[in-house]
């Protein structure tokens, strides 16, 4: 995961206020619309007191006051986070989970790291419903999916549009009307170009493919190699194409959760192979964030590291263990902040990826790594 999305908070200086909450409802259990407006005030004017408490500024607070009470936030969604400093909202993002608890925070750096459980970004995947005539593309995110167009059996014009505007794509296809190998592998050769063309423009993480296993075989087969540890395919008892042929939600998550997983597993191997480069415990992990060295930060927030105090500067590589450090990175008065939090903030904006390890992830070991941080470094 890539965390570009959140530089936005780092671009200028704490505190920050920093909320996470669920789509609020109403007593009886409904959706955020028919939630009461008293009760939506009443959960408002608790969190702005808890930030009170905790010493937030007038202005910051009002703004996070008027952020929360416009609801509903985007459809599909099952929380928001806030971040607001300086009487300003920065950041809004819908949230793909709701938190157990609010997560209310008035501190120096954004806390971000719930961001990781609650606002996964998930696989966008590209599903892909496939016949002998052509291909129906569809995307699906964590908050809602949308056509994507279609690689149709006709002479269509491959034309470009907004990416909003997907769903009037039409891809070429050169089909004949005789159904003999030749045909089928140039249209399963189309269908393929479609699929890379999609991918490339709508950056979907994930391709799910949903046809039998002869144009599975077919399809794959003409896929840039790239793409073909990206795909998946699965078996679909609808129709192969046409408005019927939607695929359930839970299959897509199916596929989704595998393929992180598959992630999880990979890194973690690469982090456990001999010889490769790697930081474990706060130190090492903090000298190697001021140098710019880490590649991949994995995260395990059960471990005991994530909530250690370390000492940050306004500036992404002032960041220390020891207060007296900060001093060496032209910092004089640091301030405290959490040990994810930091690490999180130096990834953002130095381009690193970021893994949330879950426990027991790849080969059964519930400590990797040590302590809940560690990472893949560029270079030792």
């Amino acid at each position: 995961m890539r965390l570009a999305h959140l530089t936005p908070l780092y671009e200028r200086p704490g505190p920050w206020a920093s909320v996470c909450v669920g789509v609020p409802r109403a007593a009886d259990g409904g959706e955020a619309a028919a939630a009461a407006p008293g009760e939506r005030e009443l959960a408002t004017r608790e969190i702005c007191a808890e930030l009170g408490r905790q010493g937030i500024d007038a202005t910051t607070g009002r703004a996070v006051h008027e952020a929360l009470t416009e609801w509903p936030g985007p459809a599909g969604a099952a929380g928001r986070a806030i971040y607001a400093a300086h009487g300003e909202v920065v950041l809004d993002p819908p949230l793909t989970a709701a938190p157990r608890t609010p997560e209310i925070h008035w501190a120096t750096l954004p806390r971000v790291a719930p961001l990781l459980d609650l606002a996964v970004q998930e696989p966008v995947c590209l599903v892909a419903y496939i016949d002998r005539t052509g291909a129906d593309l569809e995307l699906r995110g964590p908050l809602g999916s949308h056509p994507a167009g279609e690689a149709e059996g006709k002479d269509w014009p491959l034309y470009r549009t907004a990416a909003a505007d997907w769903s009037e794509r039409h891809f070429p296809m050169h089909v004949e009307n005789s159904w003999d190998e030749n045909t089928w592998d140039e249209n399963a050769s189309e269908v393929a170009a479609a699929l890379a063309l999609c991918q490339e423009e709508t950056r979907a993480d994930l391709i799910v493919l949903v046809c039998g296993d002869r144009e599975r075989r077919a399809v794959t087969q003409h896929l840039p190699q790239p793409l073909r540890p990206l795909t998946v395919a699965v078996e679909h008892s609808g129709p192969a194409r046409g408005p019927g042929a939607r695929l359930p939600d839970e299959e897509v998550e199916r596929a989704r959760h595998d393929h992180l997983r598959r992630i999880e597993k990979t890194e973690l191997d690469r982090y456990r192979a001999a010889g490769a480069p790697t930081a474990e415990g706060l130190p090492t992990l903090v000298a190697a964030a001021r140098e710019h060295r880490i590649a991949e930060l994995l995260v395990r927030p059960e471990g005991p590291d994530p909530c250690r105090e370390v000492w940050v500067g306004p500036e992404p590589d002032q960041i220390a263990v020891d207060r007296g450090d900060t001093r060496y990175l032209g910092e004089s008065d640091p301030e405290p902040g959490r040990a994810d939090d930091a690490l999180l903030r130096s990834a953002a904006v130095s381009g690193a990826e970021v893994l949330r390890v879950h426990p027991g992830a790849g080969t059964g070991d519930r400590g990797v790594p040590a302590g809940g941080l560690g990472a893949l470094l560029r270079h030792p």
